[in-house]
């Protein structure tokens, strides 16, 4: 029960790393605050994350809304008293297409969701962390793409170097208020994301797993694992770290 009677913030809830994020936190003991704007996933991810025994909180959040973001991380604490950890996981991919091609509605996208929602999430989380007298821990979502080139989604591929940039900078600024902040950086990742990209772009996925040491997708919980790692005391050294979890992807 490596997160017994902590509150923890997941984003991206509704499918994917988010919900097995949250169901691993679940059966590791924490109460869960859980988000997402696909309101009908989320639903079965509260459902599945209560039938664990796990307390949980709930709502719709549009993470690059400032507003939004601000109320949602109030009423967490309302909730639970007090915000233990974070996974801030919210986010869009990109269209596969070279930089001169991109329009400038998806950039927007891309940025206000990858990285300026992580932006948000932790300047209200830490607001009320810093209160907690006992630390807290913080961990984004970044991406393999984050710490090596991604041609032909170059929108993406900067928003998770500014994602790890980001948890960088702000390790170093928290570590005196017992704030640890890391990132995990998935590579190819059986998820819903991943699956539209094989839909769209047929043998891609395929034909880029053959660059990958380990030949093959990662699951949700082996990222889940990691992510439970960071939030919880067994990583309690860490902080302003990128973690890989790519199968080998970017030592190449």
């Amino acid at each position: 029960m490596l997160l017994q009677d902590h509150s923890i913030v997941i984003t991206g809830a509704a499918s994917g790393i988010g919900r097995a994020t949250a169901l691993a936190a679940a059966r590791e003991g924490a109460r869960i605050a859980v988000s997402d704007v696909d309101s009908a996933g989320l639903a079965a991810t509260v459902e599945q994350a209560e039938a664990l025994g796990a307390a949980v909180y709930s709502d719709t959040l549009d993470v690059s809304n400032a507003q939004h973001v601000e109320a949602y991380m109030g009423a967490v604490v309302e909730r639970f008293g007090r915000i233990d950890g974070a996974f801030n996981n919210a986010g869009v991919g990109g269209d596969i297409a070279r930089l001169h091609q991109l329009g400038e509605d998806l950039w927007d996208r891309v940025m206000d969701v990858n990285l300026k929602g992580v932006w948000l999430c932790m300047k209200y989380q830490v607001l009320h962390m810093r209160h907690n007298g006992d630390g807290a821990s913080i961990v984004n979502m970044a991406s393999a793409a984050g710490l090596v080139g991604f041609p032909n989604n170059s929108a993406y591929s900067a928003a998770k170097h500014g994602v790890v940039g980001l948890t960088k900078s702000a390790a170093g600024e928290y570590a005196r208020d017992n704030i640890r902040i890391n990132a995990v950086c998935p590579g190819y990742i059986d998820t819903p994301m991943v699956a539209t990209l094989e839909k769209t772009r047929p043998g891609l996925v395929g034909a880029t797993l053959q660059g990958v040491p380990m030949r093959r997708l990662g699951t949700v919980e082996e990222v889940a694992e990691a992510v439970i790692f960071l939030l919880s005391p067994r990583s309690s050294f860490m902080t302003g770290h990128a973690m890989s979890i790519d199968g080998g992807m970017v030592v190449l």
